[in-house]
Order: structure tokens, then sequence, then C-alpha cells
């Protein structure tokens, strides 16, 4: 039986990129459906989007008549639903540590630097630009120096956060670099990190995934 298979996304957005690696891993093609999240005030504002997810969030998949929002639910239902290249190791305890280094950057560092975060402390704090960067450099730096300590200290460290095969952690953490750059933070001081984002950056499902890649990309 074929899938129906779509993701509403936004080619910049760090949750969306997670997705898109976590669905080229597992080999699932997918209808690409942009939402821009800056155009005509926001397209994620839109009725016809809301509709659909009334978080007003991207991203957003859909699948034979599922609907499913946030990206750690997206990529643990593709888990549970396709088992074949697993995001995620066999041992409890190691599926405990992969999850903890994916929610320190889905849950503490990157809900920090969401786009509409960011727009609350221009538009109605009335942060200066030069406040705004600092507020992302702090928050960035800060889950960046605790990341590198704790994968560069762990015995499961291989090529990639966990062992010799991309998983759930590395989905996260290759966005959160790229996001990371964009507002001119400092990854000189996490070489961990940077020699893992460079392992990934090789593979084929990485690549694909990265938003200059996209067809909405600018």
């Amino acid at each position: 039986m074929s899938t129906e298979r779509m993701l509403y996304n936004y080619f910049r957005s760090s949750s969306s990129y997670r997705v898109r690696i976590a669905l080229n891993l597992k080999s699932l093609p997918f209808a690409y459906l942009a939402v821009h999240l800056n155009r005509h005030g926001g397209e994620q504002f839109s009725h016809d989007f809301q509709a659909l997810n009334p978080q007003q969030l991207v991203p957003l998949l859909l699948e034979n008549g599922h609907r499913i929002s946030q990206s750690l639910a997206i990529i643990e239902y593709l888990e549970e639903t396709y088992p074949e290249h697993p995001l995620l190791p066999p041992a409890p305890e190691d599926r405990a540590y992969v999850r903890q280094i994916a929610n320190t950057i889905a849950c503490e560092m990157h809900p920090l630097n969401n786009l509409r975060v960011l727009k609350y402390l221009t538009e109605e704090l009335k942060l200066t630009d030069a406040a705004k960067k600092n507020w992302v450099h702090h928050w960035n730096e800060l889950g960046l120096q605790a990341l590198e300590k704790t994968i560069l200290d762990s015995p499961k460290r291989g090529q990639f956060v966990f062992g010799n095969t991309p998983t759930i952690a590395d989905c996260c953490l290759v966005p959160q670099l790229f996001n990371a750059q964009r507002f001119d933070v400092d990854l000189t001081p996490y070489p961990t990190l940077r020699a893992i984002a460079t392992a990934c950056g090789k593979l084929k499902a990485f690549e694909l995934a990265h938003p200059g890649m996209q067809p909405d990309s600018e």
C-alpha cells in the first residue's frame, strides 16, 4: 500500500531541519510543502494552516490521514512506525542518553532562539538588535558548553553523538549548530560538536536536508 506523506516546513526552521534529516536517514520520501514564516506576516498564521495546526508552528507531518506536530514527536513516530535504519540504540540506557542530548537541544536551547521568541524580544520588549544577538549568544553558548563536555566525556561517543551511526541526537545537533552560525556564535570552543557535524555533513541524508538545498531556500 502506498503512503501519502507530506511535510509542512520552512527551509530555515531548525525543527523542520531535524525532521527532514530523520526522513532522509530512514529513506522515507515526502512531499515538501513550504510555509514561509516571514512572508505576508507569516504564512503559519493563515486560516488554512491554523486549521491544520492550531499551534501555528512547523513542522507538521501529514501521513495517511494522521497529523503530527512537534519535531521530536514526529521523529519518534517515524522511529516506531518505520524501524528500519533505527535512530535510537537498542539498550534502554543508551536510548535515554540519546534522548537526553536531543532534549537538551530541542527543549532547553532551541525554544529560546525560536523566531517567535526573537520577534517578541524586539517587537514587544523593544530590545535592540545588539541585545537580541546577545540573548541568542548567551543561550547557545550555555547549551553548547554543556553538550561539548557531556559528549566529550561520554564513552558512548563515536563518529557521531552515539557510536558510529546517526541517531535522533545528531538530527538535533546539526540544525542547532547551523542556527548558531547564522547568529555568528563562535563554535571554536566546541571541537567535539564540530567534528560530529562534519561527519554528519558527509552523509547524503544530512546534505539533502540542509536549508540551502530546499525549494523555498532564499
